[in-house]
């Protein structure tokens, strides 16, 4: 029985644009919206960044943890 393999991956010509992830992954969940209501819709770099100032933020919050021991209250 031959193994299963992927298709090849055409490589990019001269003058084509690289396939971006973020714009590819928001035309397609923005597909059903009707045009008029599709920037209403959150893109998904907008809600990428939203998680890396998370992120940002759980950086100030391990700093203080050492302190909200101290306090059991703060806990």
């Amino acid at each position: 029985m031959p193994t299963a393999g992927a298709a090849p991956i055409p490589l990019a010509g001269e003058g084509s644009e690289p396939i971006s992830p973020t714009s590819t992954l928001d035309s397609v969940s923005t597909m059903a919206i009707p045009a008029d209501h599709r920037a209403d819709m959150p893109t998904t770099a907008s809600q990428l960044s939203g998680l890396n100032r998370l992120n940002e933020l759980h950086q100030v919050t391990d700093l203080v943890a050492p302190v909200t021991n101290v306090v059991p209250s703060v806990q």
